[in-house]
């Protein structure tokens, strides 16, 4: 889902090819880009959940407003704690999703995003989901062409992982044990890597 930045901190360098990361069956250690690799300027400004069945918006957030007393408001997103490396925080976020989120079917988001003077082609969007080390999920969005200097909205379908009751139980027992990484290329070249952490209230 919505996070920022990258930095790379995996040392021997992970493949950051389409093939490997869509082989990686566990988060990966650190980021396998760093924040200069975005040198198309690609920034993203507001995120929209919404539950596909009912309309319902699950969460909202747009970096270009205040943010307005709300129902959607209960929906936290943060970054971690200050014991964590700054640069980690800012390009990691932590989700804690109320109830009913886990019973959603399919939920769509809108991403809104803006790039700066060069075109973007092929742009697409690998994100792998995990819970305690293990893949549960993958998604893979193309949104295909973004001319220079424009904002465009992104909007895609995600058909959640049907859970056991056992399954469910243990999510909500672990918070921030389920995880992803979203990978951003740029015709065929990784230019963003972000992660996020999730929690769900019963």
């Amino acid at each position: 889902f919505f996070a920022f930045a990258l930095r790379d901190r995996s040392g021997g360098r992970m493949s950051s090819t389409v093939e490997a990361v869509l082989s990686h069956n566990r988060p990966t250690e650190g980021f396998l880009v760093p924040l200069s690799a975005n040198t198309y300027n690609i920034a993203f400004h507001s995120f929209k959940i919404r539950d596909m069945d009912t309309n319902n918006v699950l969460f909202e957030v747009d970096g270009d407003k205040e943010p307005e007393d709300g129902e959607n408001q209960s929906q936290v997103a943060s970054h971690p704690g200050s014991d964590v490396d700054p640069e980690i925080a800012l390009r990691t976020i932590r989700y804690n999703f109320r109830k009913g989120f886990l019973q959603c079917r399919t939920i769509g988001t809108k991403l809104v995003f803006s790039v700066g003077d060069q075109p973007v082609p092929n742009f697409r969007m690998i994100e792998r989901h995990y819970f305690r080390e293990k893949l549960i999920k993958s998604f893979d969005f193309s949104f295909g062409f973004c001319i220079p200097n424009s904002t465009n909205s992104w909007e895609a379908i995600y058909d959640l992982p049907q859970l056991t009751e056992d399954q469910e139980e243990e999510i909500y027992a672990n918070p921030y044990e389920t995880k992803s990484d979203s990978f951003y290329f740029v015709d065929g070249e990784l230019v963003m890597h972000n992660k996020a952490e999730y929690a769900y209230t019963r």
